[in-house]
């Protein structure tokens, strides 16, 4: 019981230290006079990511791979059939291909580098690097093209405020990748899953906490363009940024696995959402339910793999 409470505190860490932690970011930058649109697309997509990261550099160090790779793969199908599909069945998204593409692309060429990541069972220094530095092409490229105004960023006006609120967040989803890492890796053990399972499910959803909630508020608010954006932001730092670093800090082994099933599994869902966009510009309540189906059927069928 203990270690279904830690779990549990595990979770409520990153959901509550990732939204403070994006809070807190975005006020400061725009109090530095950062460009808008970089504090949406790249502060806020990079601190949703931040429990990803935390979790899967805890999990790498602490000798447990597979829920280190499982959490930035499993993300990135829990952000776009679990996350992105609640939002359209809250409400019908109206998704402009033109607004997006650029990252939209960089989303569907992540994924596409995976194989190669992993194709010689370990993602070393050198495939770390690479996907590292994709990330700062990617950021340049934001930067010089960075156009356009977030508004209604809900942080505190005041400088000390946002700081306290930065470091309080970061501190929260410290202790909560620590906990959850921990508390998973034992109930893995328990009932004999294996931890990339494990990392696919449990770990990839609470870690994709910060993302649906806000998905789900910019979906209730009508905020349609943010529910994509931020999923795909999200769904970029995963893979060159929590990958790519983790790599950096130690090599990670990857799991059969990952390779056989899992990785087509994230490329095909991904292109899908690249073709959707530019061909329907349109997911309806329907599709919505359609992707949380696909998700439910995804983790019941591999559960046992």
């Amino acid at each position: 019981m203990l270690t279904y409470l830690i779990l549990i505190g595990g979770l409520l860490g990153l959901f509550l230290g990732g939204d403070w932690l994006v809070k807190g970011a975005s006020g400061l930058a725009l109090r530095f006079g950062v460009a808008p649109m970089i504090v949406g697309a790249v502060v806020v997509g990079f601190g949703t990511s931040t429990p990803e990261l935390l979790v899967s550099l805890n999990a790498a160090l602490g000798g447990q791979p597979g829920i280190a790779i499982g959490n930035v793969i499993g993300s990135n199908i829990a952000n776009i059939l679990l996350v992105l599909g609640t939002a359209a069945v809250i409400g019908p998204l109206v998704l402009t291909f033109a607004e997006f593409r650029k990252d939209l692309l960089w989303m569907a060429g992540a994924v596409l580098i995976l194989p190669y990541a992993f194709w010689s069972g370990e993602v070393s220094l050198v495939e770390g690097l690479v996907l590292v530095g994709a990330l700062a092409v990617y950021l340049v490229i934001s930067l010089k093209g960075s156009r356009g105004e977030v508004e209604d960023i809900d942080a505190p006006a005041n400088l000390w405020a946002n700081i306290g609120l930065t470091l309080l967040g970061l501190g929260a989803v410290v202790l909560g990748a620590h906990y959850l890492v921990q508390s998973a890796s034992i109930i893995a053990r328990d009932f004999g899953i294996s931890e990339a399972m494990i990392g696919l499910s449990i770990v990839a959803i609470g870690t994709s906490l910060p993302e649906l909630a806000t998905t789900v508020m910019a979906a209730i608010r009508g905020e349609r363009d943010i529910a994509l954006g931020n999923i795909v932001g999200s769904n970029i730092f995963n893979i060159l940024a929590i990958l790519g670093i983790t790599a950096v800090v130690t090599p990670v082994p990857v799991d059969a696995r990952f390779m056989a099933v899992d990785t087509p599994v994230v490329i095909a869902i991904t292109l899908a959402l690249l073709a959707l966009v530019y061909f329907v510009g349109r997911m309806n309540r329907l599709v919505g339910g359609a992707m949380l189906a696909g998700y439910v059927a995804y983790i019941a069928l591999t559960g046992g793999l």
